[in-house]
């Protein structure tokens, strides 16, 4: 089995503060969400930014910055990959 890197704890989204929409998984409104941030290098959470591919847990799940999109792939407890 693999050893499960870290990721940084990032916390719940601030309604006040700059974050990109986050996605359950590639689901139907990934086109749509795309066509609104067509190719942005970059994810917002919380007012701070996070280059394509980085990886943040938000509470117990782990998000992907996928150009502007926040998608879930899994889970930050190591109790429950």
């Amino acid at each position: 089995m693999s050893e499960r890197i870290a990721q940084p704890q990032v916390g719940s989204p601030d309604p006040e503060l700059k974050t990109s929409p986050i996605l359950e998984e590639f689901d139907d409104d990934y086109p749509v969400l795309k066509q609104q941030v067509p190719g942005d290098p970059v994810c917002y959470f919380n007012g701070k930014t996070y280059s394509h591919g980085t990886y943040v847990c938000s509470g117990d799940t782990l998000l992907r910055c996928d150009y502007g999109i926040w998608i879930t792939t899994g889970s930050c407890d190591p109790d429950n990959p």
